[in-house]
């Protein structure tokens, strides 16, 4: 066996050893940092090749792995913008240069721009509502932007949909056609009324009157009027006529509607196009009785708080009780997590092991759910951490002796011609 063979082994063996300890003082380190994962040392054996009866010593390499996969603790906080992944899933961030990452640390708080930071400085990345519901970019990161949420910014939702339930009476007196609400004339008449508010571009309010007018037996018409186009003191007739105008069919046996059209849609004043969901109505031997109604849209106003779903939704909430979708937060998946590249502020690239990217929303396959108010805290057991250091010290300190007899055996042998 070689001297320097022996001394070399010794020092490979050091060096891992140094290597195991590193990475346990990285783990102690963070113990408490949020969504950190534990890193640890594989060794593996150096063989030389060896020739006759001569045995040379290798040495050891060291492999570093990070527990990717490992989930923590989840942790619960009293912060809304706190989030955290019950699942595989891992949030997607940017840095301030805009290149994108992924990350298990979901400490987020508003930034004076109103973007959500972490405290790494990586901003949370989400698809927008501005241009419908959105869907996920499988294969990359494109359509994402930075979650920016300001409560100075005021808002208004114009209406879109809505819904009218209730009952008409199957024994109210039919009304001629020359006198049906949709000819606007003076001398119309009607079986029923009610109204509803829905809202323009602007926020503003805009009161609808909603009549119901039996044609014949088992038909009706449904008419919509823009309540301030009315004739003060007898509403009809409105100037500008109907906003829209439907005829129903109920069914003689069951008094539910027999199938379409079963909706209104008309245009607002000054607003969207707004489809009017009808389909609940039924017609049955009582009187004219409203179960539920209501129009989306909002009038002007702040952000009063936000909220998040589990599957990610970003909602504001305004001062007048309504809600608004702002953002969905996807969640990006790998085939093999453990073999991400791991970077400084708790982030991950893609590996060349990893497996391509993918991105989606919660409770898609294994991404998981999202958890608001709560943080994943590291997988790092202390204990254990203690225990690696202990056995790593005393590799260490066992390497050294074989490195330092080595050294004492080549005196005695630089010495022999003495």
């Amino acid at each position: 066996m070689s001297l320097y063979g022996m001394m070399r082994t010794g020092v490979s063996g050091m060096n891992a050893q140094a290597n195991r300890l590193s990475a346990t003082a990285d783990n102690i380190a963070n113990a408490d940092t949020t969504g950190y994962k534990r890193a640890s040392t594989a060794f593996s054996t150096l063989v030389m090749p060896n020739t006759g009866g001569a045995y040379n010593s290798g040495g050891i390499t060291t492999t570093v792995r990070n527990s990717i996969s490992a989930p923590g603790v989840l942790q619960y906080t009293t912060s809304v913008s706190d989030l955290a992944v019950n699942g595989n899933g891992f949030f997607v961030v940017q840095d301030p240069s805009g290149s994108p990452f992924l990350t298990r640390a979901g400490s987020f708080v508003p930034d004076g721009e109103g973007r959500l930071i972490n405290a790494a400085g990586y901003q949370l990345m989400a698809y927008s509502y501005e241009n419908g519901t959105p869907a996920a970019t499988v294969n990359g990161f494109s359509g994402l932007v930075p979650v920016r949420i300001s409560d100075q910014e005021m808002t208004a939702v114009p209406s879109t949909e809505g819904y009218f339930n209730g009952n008409l009476p199957s024994g109210a007196a039919s009304v001629a056609a020359g006198d049906l609400p949709s000819t606007n004339s003076a001398t119309a008449q009607y079986t029923n009324k009610s109204s509803l508010v829905a809202y323009d571009n602007l926020g503003n309010k805009v009161l609808l009157d909603v009549y119901f007018t039996k044609t014949s037996d088992n038909s009706w018409q449904v008419s919509v009027f823009d309540q301030s186009k009315a004739t003060p003191g007898t509403s009809f007739p409105y100037a500008g006529g109907a906003l829209g105008s439907v005829n129903l069919a109920f069914d003689a046996g069951t008094g539910k509607l027999t199938g379409a059209p079963d909706s209104v849609t008309f245009t607002v004043p000054g607003g969207a196009s707004l489809d009017l969901d009808l389909s609940k109505l039924s017609q049955l031997g009582t009187g004219f009785t409203v179960t539920d109604g209501a129009v989306n849209g909002s009038a002007p106003g702040t952000i009063d708080k936000v909220q998040i779903s589990g599957d990610g939704v970003i909602y504001a909430q305004y001062k007048d009780g309504s809600a608004k979708a702002l953002y969905k937060i996807p969640l990006a998946d790998v085939q093999s997590p453990d073999q991400l590249t791991v970077l400084a502020g708790n982030v991950y690239a893609q590996g060349t092991d990893s497996g391509a990217i993918k991105i989606g929303f919660a409770n898609e396959g294994k991404a998981g759910t999202i958890v608001s108010g709560a943080l994943e805290n590291s997988n790092v057991d202390i204990a254990e951490e203690l225990t690696d250091m202990i056995a790593a010290q005393r590799s260490y300190t066992a390497n050294s002796k074989v490195f330092q007899t080595g050294s004492d055996l080549m005196d005695v042998l630089v010495n022999l011609k003495r």
